[in-house]
Protein backbone atom coordinates (compact mmCIF):
# COMPACT_ATOMS: atom_id res chain seq x y z
CA UNK A 1 0.00 0.00 0.00
CA UNK A 2 1.32 3.48 -0.72
CA UNK A 3 -0.12 6.53 1.10
CA UNK A 4 0.45 10.12 0.46
CA UNK A 5 -0.34 11.98 3.63
CA UNK A 6 -1.27 15.54 4.05
CA UNK A 7 -1.38 17.78 7.17
CA UNK A 8 -4.42 20.17 6.19
CA UNK A 9 -6.64 22.71 7.78
CA UNK A 10 -9.62 21.87 5.87
CA UNK A 11 -10.25 19.49 3.05
CA UNK A 12 -12.72 18.16 0.98
CA UNK A 13 -13.71 15.57 -1.89
CA UNK A 14 -16.48 16.29 -4.54
CA UNK A 15 -18.15 14.71 -7.42
CA UNK A 16 -20.18 16.21 -9.68
CA UNK A 17 -20.09 19.34 -7.97
CA UNK A 18 -21.63 18.00 -4.53
CA UNK A 19 -19.16 17.86 -1.73
CA UNK A 20 -19.06 13.95 -0.58
CA UNK A 21 -16.52 14.33 1.90
CA UNK A 22 -15.54 16.99 3.89
CA UNK A 23 -12.92 17.95 7.02
CA UNK A 24 -11.63 20.68 9.09
CA UNK A 25 -8.01 20.31 10.47
CA UNK A 26 -6.55 16.92 10.47
CA UNK A 27 -4.58 14.72 7.38
CA UNK A 28 -5.93 14.28 3.72
CA UNK A 29 -4.43 10.51 2.74
CA UNK A 30 -4.71 9.67 -0.88
CA UNK A 31 -4.36 5.87 -0.36
CA UNK A 32 -3.15 3.30 -3.36
CA UNK A 33 -3.67 -0.23 -2.86
CA UNK A 34 -1.15 -2.61 -4.93
CA UNK A 35 -1.81 -6.62 -6.11
CA UNK A 36 -1.34 -8.17 -3.14
CA UNK A 37 -1.06 -6.19 -0.54
CA UNK A 38 -2.90 -8.23 3.09
CA UNK A 39 -4.24 -6.20 6.15
CA UNK A 40 -0.73 -6.62 7.92
CA UNK A 41 0.11 -3.58 5.71
CA UNK A 42 -3.34 -2.21 5.54
CA UNK A 43 -3.11 -2.18 9.75
CA UNK A 44 0.54 -0.95 9.94
CA UNK A 45 -0.56 1.63 7.60
CA UNK A 46 -3.50 2.77 9.69
CA UNK A 47 -1.16 2.64 12.49
CA UNK A 48 1.50 4.88 11.32
CA UNK A 49 -1.37 7.48 10.12
CA UNK A 50 -2.87 8.00 12.93
CA UNK A 51 -0.13 7.83 15.20
CA UNK A 52 2.21 10.44 13.25
CA UNK A 53 3.48 13.27 15.31
CA UNK A 54 3.09 15.81 12.73
CA UNK A 55 0.92 18.57 14.34
CA UNK A 56 2.45 20.83 16.65
CA UNK A 57 2.29 21.25 20.21
CA UNK A 58 2.22 24.22 21.91
CA UNK A 59 5.97 24.73 21.11
CA UNK A 60 5.31 24.65 17.58
CA UNK A 61 7.05 21.32 17.88
CA UNK A 62 5.85 18.05 15.79
CA UNK A 63 4.72 16.23 18.83
CA UNK A 64 0.78 15.21 18.64
CA UNK A 65 -0.58 13.09 16.62
CA UNK A 66 -3.77 12.99 14.70
CA UNK A 67 -4.98 11.42 17.90
CA UNK A 68 -3.74 14.14 19.83
CA UNK A 69 -5.07 17.01 18.16
CA UNK A 70 -8.34 15.79 17.72
CA UNK A 71 -8.54 15.87 14.15
CA UNK A 72 -10.06 14.16 11.02
CA UNK A 73 -8.89 12.26 8.60
CA UNK A 74 -9.80 12.03 4.47
CA UNK A 75 -9.54 9.12 2.52
CA UNK A 76 -9.65 9.42 -1.34
CA UNK A 77 -8.52 6.23 -3.61
CA UNK A 78 -5.75 6.93 -5.35
CA UNK A 79 -4.81 3.81 -7.62
CA UNK A 80 -1.77 6.64 -9.65
CA UNK A 81 0.20 5.92 -6.79
CA UNK A 82 1.51 3.19 -8.12
CA UNK A 83 2.12 4.85 -11.37
CA UNK A 84 5.40 3.15 -13.33
CA UNK A 85 6.78 5.59 -15.29
CA UNK A 86 10.04 4.16 -16.07
CA UNK A 87 9.28 3.76 -19.81
CA UNK A 88 7.50 5.69 -22.60
CA UNK A 89 5.47 8.51 -22.11
CA UNK A 90 2.32 6.75 -20.71
CA UNK A 91 2.09 5.64 -16.65
CA UNK A 92 1.62 2.25 -16.34
CA UNK A 93 -0.82 0.91 -13.57
CA UNK A 94 0.17 -3.02 -13.76
CA UNK A 95 0.96 -3.03 -9.73
CA UNK A 96 -2.34 -1.36 -9.18
CA UNK A 97 -4.67 -3.73 -7.33
CA UNK A 98 -7.92 -4.80 -9.44
CA UNK A 99 -10.98 -2.13 -8.61
CA UNK A 100 -12.56 -5.34 -6.99
CA UNK A 101 -9.43 -5.84 -4.22
CA UNK A 102 -8.76 -2.07 -4.01
CA UNK A 103 -12.11 -1.31 -3.19
CA UNK A 104 -12.55 -3.71 -0.65
CA UNK A 105 -9.24 -2.45 1.11
CA UNK A 106 -9.91 1.03 0.66
CA UNK A 107 -13.17 0.53 2.32
CA UNK A 108 -11.00 -1.56 5.29
CA UNK A 109 -8.96 1.32 5.39
CA UNK A 110 -11.46 3.99 6.48
CA UNK A 111 -13.01 0.91 8.83
CA UNK A 112 -9.66 0.87 10.48
CA UNK A 113 -9.22 4.66 11.14
CA UNK A 114 -12.37 4.79 12.67
CA UNK A 115 -11.59 2.15 15.17
CA UNK A 116 -8.97 3.48 16.28
CA UNK A 117 -11.25 6.34 17.12
CA UNK A 118 -10.69 8.75 14.13
CA UNK A 119 -13.80 10.99 12.79
CA UNK A 120 -13.18 9.57 8.91
CA UNK A 121 -14.70 11.01 5.99
CA UNK A 122 -14.21 9.61 2.49
CA UNK A 123 -14.44 9.88 -0.92
CA UNK A 124 -16.36 7.67 -3.77
CA UNK A 125 -14.04 5.22 -4.69
CA UNK A 126 -13.65 4.75 -8.54
CA UNK A 127 -15.20 8.31 -9.38
CA UNK A 128 -13.92 11.04 -11.08
CA UNK A 129 -13.07 13.29 -8.01
CA UNK A 130 -12.09 17.02 -7.50
CA UNK A 131 -9.67 17.46 -3.95
CA UNK A 132 -9.64 20.98 -2.50
CA UNK A 133 -7.23 21.32 0.53
CA UNK A 134 -5.19 23.46 2.34
CA UNK A 135 -2.25 22.03 3.30
CA UNK A 136 -1.08 23.52 6.61
CA UNK A 137 2.80 23.58 6.87
CA UNK A 138 3.04 22.75 4.12
CA UNK A 139 3.34 19.37 5.05
CA UNK A 140 3.35 16.19 2.90
CA UNK A 141 4.89 12.49 3.88
CA UNK A 142 4.55 9.09 1.75
CA UNK A 143 4.62 6.03 3.00
CA UNK A 144 4.94 2.69 0.92
CA UNK A 145 4.68 -0.21 2.65
CA UNK A 146 6.74 -2.52 0.63
CA UNK A 147 9.73 -0.53 2.46
CA UNK A 148 8.41 -1.77 5.73
CA UNK A 149 7.62 -5.60 4.65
Amino acid sequence: MRALVQRVSEARVLVDGEIIGQIGPGMLILLGVRQGDTSRELEWLADKCVNLRIFEDEQGKFNRSLTDSGGSALVVSQFTLYADCRKGRRPSFTRAAAPEEAESMYRQFIEALEERGIPTRSGRFGAKMRVELVNDGPVTISFNTEDTF
